[in-house]
């Protein structure tokens, strides 16, 4: 694990998934993504490179799904289906992780959220777009 930039703790939502991760550039590469399938998942990521994600308990407690090209590589929790994290398609050296999974923080504490154009995906040739802003405001 690289030494430089804060280490997170992190789990899925039943505590069987733990681990620990350095993130890529802090939190500024919080986005979501359009395509069909996160559109469906709806998780909120943030990079970290591959080697700097560290599995504290549970990693035979995670699941794989992959589709399409199948470069990406989704992984969940066995017992409470939560998505933990996934390797990149536009960037196999990195791993997307769910911010949800990191303590003490939550998607709802970022006011916007890009949305990445993942339909007309990088890997097929377009270049990277921001497709829109999620954004959040609290009501109190």
């Amino acid at each position: 694990m690289n030494q430089d930039g804060k280490p997170h703790s992190a789990a899925c939502h039943c505590g069987t998934v733990r681990f620990r991760v350095r993130l890529a550039d802090d939190f500024k590469s919080i986005r979501r993504c359009t395509c069909s399938y996160c559109r469906m998942r709806g998780a909120v990521a943030v990079s970290a490179p591959l080697e700097d994600i560290e599995f504290v308990e549970g990693v035979e407690n995670l699941t794989l799904y992959q589709f399409n090209t199948g470069t990406a590589k989704h992984y969940f929790c066995k017992t409470c289906g939560i998505y933990t994290h996934h390797q990149r398609r536009s960037n196999p050296s990195q791993f997307g992780i769910n911010v949800a999974c990191i303590e003490g923080v939550s998607p709802f504490d970022f006011a916007e959220i890009a949305v990445m154009d993942g339909i007309a995906h990088p890997s097929d040739g377009s270049a990277p777009r921001v497709a829109g802003i999620l954004r959040f405001q609290a009501t109190e």
